[in-house]
């Protein structure tokens, strides 16, 4: 259940110091599953630990008969995780370029470090280190353009801001990619699912406002630009945190399901959003309201959101506020 997820992170929050301490929080590196691959191929990659603070990516699957299937690279990095649900970014989808971001401990990353992989080779491209706390967001189909979520405060992991980063001449662009009609409004949500358009251009990503309100951020990764698609209140009464994203015939919408039904479909081109099916309520609307429900809801459905607090509760406790918590994530 997604919902463990949205706690689980929130549990690693609280274990950090307590200006890490917000709303919100990002999605983790992860180590072992399946790994990850470019549209079209069946091949994919898989970073694993390999003893201490060495970490071997392996190409498995029906790759390339030429050169290496594995590199061993100094550090802990894993493949960049995207929202709640599970999934995974980095990889270009030229099937070209890799980008892996180092994993960390308790402790709020003062430094964001990233090592680049041209993948034909399995070779270290480049090794970045940028100030502050930013996770990768998507890359686009040539390699080009890296994005970046950076977390400015963090007293506050629900505000972010997206920067593009330029691999070919090593740059951060000084500003951040908004939607120019959101004018100065501070970008504020927390991730929970995301699909790709075939050609891997578009990331649309689901996220959920502290308000409760749901949006779509649709971030062109050649383009460089972004658009914010609020969409209709009325989808706070869905349990977004189980909500997924798929696309139409053509990538010309994209429809958004909860509990096996299309709720409501965006139009790609103009990002107009409509609702085609009216939910009941069936799911905390925010997580600003998250400890008074707690103490009100009934806790006889084992897959509500209560049984997730409790849960993160035990975690808590059991942890004891231990700054030197270890947040590698391990996928079976």
């Amino acid at each position: 259940m997604r919902w463990l997820s949205l706690i689980a992170l929130s549990v690693i929050g609280l274990a950090a110091p307590a200006s890490a301490l917000g709303d919100g929080g990002p999605a983790l590196p992860v180590q072992g599953g399946t790994g990850i691959s470019a549209p079209g191929t069946t091949y994919a990659y898989v970073a694993v630990a390999a003893g201490r603070d060495a970490t071997v990516v392996r190409r498995v699957g029906a790759g390339p008969a030429a050169g290496p299937s594995s590199i061993r690279v100094s550090g802990d990095y894993g493949i960049p995780g995207v929202g709640s649900s599970g999934q995974t970014t980095g990889l270009s989808a030229d099937g070209d370029t890799l980008v892996l971001a180092e994993l960390f401990g308790g402790a709020v990353p003062r430094t964001t470090r990233l090592l680049v992989l041209d993948t034909p080779r399995l070779g270290v491209r480049a090794r970045i280190a940028l100030p502050g706390w930013s996770v990768v967001d998507a890359i686009s189909p040539d390699g080009r353009w890296l994005y970046l979520i950076h977390y400015p405060s963090y007293g506050n992991l629900s505000r972010y801001e997206v920067l593009a980063y330029d691999l070919v001449t090593r740059h951060l662009l000084a500003k951040p990619i908004v939607d120019p009609h959101d004018g100065d409004q501070a970008m504020t949500g927390f991730p929970v699912t995301r699909v790709m358009s075939a050609d891997g251009r578009w990331a649309y990503t689901l996220y959920i406002r502290a308000s409760g309100e749901p949006f779509i951020h649709a971030l062109d990764t050649a383009g460089v630009r972004a658009v914010c698609v609020d969409l209709p209140p009325s989808l706070g009464r869905i349990d977004i945190g189980n909500a997924s994203l798929s696309l139409g015939a053509g990538s010309k919408t994209i429809r958004i399901d909860a509990d096996g039904v299309i709720q409501a479909i965006v139009d790609t081109r103009t990002f107009a959003a409509r609702v085609v099916h009216s939910a009941p309520f069936v799911t905390e609307r925010t997580l600003k309201t998250v400890a008074p429900v707690a103490r009100t809801a009934s806790t006889s459905d084992s897959g509500g959101l209560p049984w997730m607090l409790l849960l993160a509760a035990a975690v808590i406790a059991a942890i004891g506020g231990a700054v030197g918590l270890r947040t590698r994530l391990r996928v079976p």
